[in-house]
């Protein structure tokens, strides 16, 4: 039994394995066997845009989208929808998802509206338009208030913190996003940053702040630990002004800012700060997701507005239920492997009913480039993509037998891309694949990916 260990630039401390049954010399198969592991992140043609038919500012960001990302033109869905109200009703609401979905190609699995209003579907109760566009239009993921528990909580998303990397296939879900600029020159900018975030592996820095608004800042407790937690690999910051002066609330004057996450019903000083393309920020507050005017609190426009390339606010009150915003640890881990913005943000938002997700969808600065390759007589495996505390497995399988033997196996480790060495199988293998946590239930082995 021979002790594999992960080489090179840390990576999930490797567990042991062995040749599994027969020598790794010799000609055969088995020593050329290779397969392609599986790479986080949507792609251009994963993704739908939706425009208002008619609106020319919809239908221009949309073709302007288009064109930046490269989604392909079938991709492009023209919908009636009247841009002049902040609210759609949710009758008219099932009749336009209805005709979205009738259209969608089967291969999207999310979708962005290039619009800024409708943002909310509004019924017995409200939801976000991209949570409604994703979920379908349901009492279970948004409260009744004022008649009911304005407090009550509600159905979970399955695609939170999961492994999801084809959600219509593995959950059955498909995310949305709402651009949520009004012109054409805002969200070309915003277009912009998206796409000059992609694969930077940005040195930014994250501030996680505790306010002196303590129904605000109930994040805090997962926002404590993670400086430390992630080390080197980022550059966190924990700020505890809970004590403090309520004029030092806010952030003012950084630049390379990457992630921001705080708990204001307006956060000051944003003109002041540089955002890094691909940053991602938010509040919790009430009503940031009241479109255009938050309802008196800050709407979460202005995060994209002052730099920042996606955002989540809510669209009636949810109470400070951590669970209906983002989890700063689930968010940063999910973006940082290699998942694309609204796959990050989705994914870190246990109850998104009454969320709304806005940005630019396919920002991707940590993008995965995973290789699986035979190097100087051993398979050498590379991936960001390693779930923290996960154990994956390389394994191989012989001819005539369904039993399948271990290589290899290691463990994911936050902020460290792994760079991992096995043996080869036996000459007599004929098929070798990579294990790990299930789409659907991280929990679970499932295979990856396997070859021919």
């Amino acid at each position: 039994m021979s002790l594999l260990t992960a080489c090179g630039g840390g990576g999930g401390g490797a567990a042991g394995g062995s040749p599994g049954g027969g020598e790794t010399g010799g000609s055969g198969i088995g020593q050329t066997l290779l397969l392609t592991l599986p790479a986080a992140g949507l792609s251009p043609a994963d993704l739908a845009v939706v425009v208002a038919e008619g609106d020319a500012v919809s239908e221009a960001m949309g073709a302007a989208y288009l064109a930046a990302r490269g989604v392909p033109a079938a991709n492009l869905i023209k919908v009636k929808v009247n841009t002049a109200t902040p609210s759609i009703s949710a009758a008219d609401f099932a009749l336009l998802k209805s005709d979205i979905d009738a259209r969608l190609p089967a291969s999207v699995q999310a979708t962005l509206l290039a619009w800024a209003a409708p943002s909310r579907v509004s019924g017995a109760c409200s939801m976000g338009i991209t949570s409604a566009m994703a979920l379908g239009y349901d009492t279970r993921y948004c409260n009744s208030a004022p008649t009911t528990d304005a407090c009550a909580t509600t159905a979970a998303s399955p695609l939170y913190d999961s492994e999801s990397r084809r959600p219509v296939a593995d959950l059955q879900v498909r995310p949305s996003m709402l651009l949520g600029t009004s012109t054409l020159a805002a969200a070309q900018a915003l277009i912009a940053r998206g796409v000059a975030a992609d694969a930077t592996l940005p040195a930014g820095e994250g501030w996680l702040v505790r306010t002196t608004d303590a129904d605000r800042s109930v994040r805090w407790s997962d926002f404590q630990p993670l400086p430390a937690a992630w080390g080197g690999a980022l550059k966190l910051n924990y700020v505890d002004n809970s004590a403090g002066a309520a004029s030092a609330n806010s952030l003012s004057g950084k630049a390379d800012v990457l992630f921001y996450l705080t708990g204001l019903a307006s956060v000051a000083n944003l003109s002041t700060l540089q955002f890094r393309p691909g940053a991602l920020a938010d509040t919790l507050t009430s009503v940031g997701g009241v479109l255009p005017s938050g309802n008196g609190q800050m709407p979460i426009t202005n995060w994209l507005a002052a730099g920042a390339t996606a955002s989540y606010g809510t669209v009636e009150e949810p109470c400070n239920h951590p669970q209906k915003f983002s989890r700063a640890s689930v968010l940063i881990d999910h973006y940082w492997r290699g998942g694309t913005a609204i796959e990050a943000y989705w994914k870190a938002v246990q109850w998104p009913g009454q969320g709304l997700f806005v940005g630019e969808p396919l920002a991707q600065p940590f993008r995965d480039a995973p290789s699986f390759a035979i190097v100087a007589g051993e398979y050498q495996i590379k991936t960001r993509a390693l779930r923290p505390g996960s154990r994956y497995a390389l394994q191989y399988r012989l001819n005539g037998s369904t039993a399948w033997t271990t290589l290899a196996t290691f463990t994911g480790q936050r902020g460290q891309v792994l760079d991992g060495r096995s043996p080869l199988p036996p000459a007599a293998a004929v098929q070798i694949r990579w294990q790990g946590p299930c789409p659907d239930n991280a929990a679970n082995a499932c295979t990856l990916a396997q070859s021919p």
